[in-house]
């Protein structure tokens, strides 16, 4: 009994995008604060994973396999304390590349925080839970090639806002950080002239996520949290 009750008192925190660097950052940060994690994500899963339950190979952007990993997770796990829709992706092309950018990039970072959202709604504590969402700061501003990942992400923080206003009533908070710049492998490879010592290091950004979900930030939402780093 005295242990169900320990696992009952832990916060259930549940990451999209697990696989990835914000996601993998974010779950272990959660984790070694003593909370449950379980993690999602669209690949297989890396070796030596230590989370609490893992969904692999779920594409979010199809709200059957969305509702179905939530599901499993509810099911095994309990009430969800707070979602972390993380999952997304970036590419850059100029208009003449055709529409198909445009489409798989609202796919891969807004239908999936938007399917994810509505199959956690059921899971989620309330009052008490939150969603933390992964805006960007270039949805503010597009500039050249710019246009589809901005738009999926400029999405991303009108369902922020929207969904906010839906379920305050619930005592669900849901508010997005917009990062500039991660300092992850993949940017460091991508930008090798850049200088990641002025980007939002990746501690950095799972600090401002758990802030969010934590009591500490129980009078926030709907906002838009701004990651610059030193950029």
């Amino acid at each position: 009994m005295a242990q169900l009750q320990e696992s009952v008192s832990q916060p259930l925190y549940v990451v999209t995008g697990g696989f990835g660097a914000a996601g993998a950052a974010t779950a272990r940060a959660a984790k070694s604060r003593g909370a449950r994690v379980a993690v999602i994500d669209f690949g297989d899963p890396p070796a030596g994973l230590d989370f609490d339950h893992v969904e692999a190979r779920v594409d979010l952007a199809d709200f059957a396999q969305a509702e179905s990993a939530i599901q499993a997770i509810g099911s095994r796990l309990g009430p969800i304390d707070s979602l972390f829709n993380i999952a997304g992706g970036f590419d850059m092309q100029a208009l003449e590349a055709g529409a198909e950018l445009w489409v798989r990039l609202f796919r891969i970072n807004a239908l999936t925080a938007i399917n994810t959202c509505r199959a956690a709604l059921p899971h989620l504590r309330s009052p008490g839970g939150s969603i933390v969402n992964i805006g960007a700061a270039a949805a503010g501003r597009a500039a050249h090639g710019m246009g589809p990942y901005a738009a999926s992400k400029a999405t991303v923080l009108r369902l922020t806002e929207s969904l906010a206003d839906e379920l305050k009533g619930k005592g669900i908070r849901v508010n997005a950080i917009s990062p500039t710049i991660l300092d992850t492998p993949a940017n460091r490879a991508a930008m090798p002239k850049g200088d990641p010592t002025k980007w939002a290091s990746l501690e950095e950004f799972a600090e401002t996520a758990l802030f969010l979900a934590s009591d500490a930030a129980s009078g926030i939402t709907g906002a838009e949290v701004r990651l610059a780093g030193r950029t």
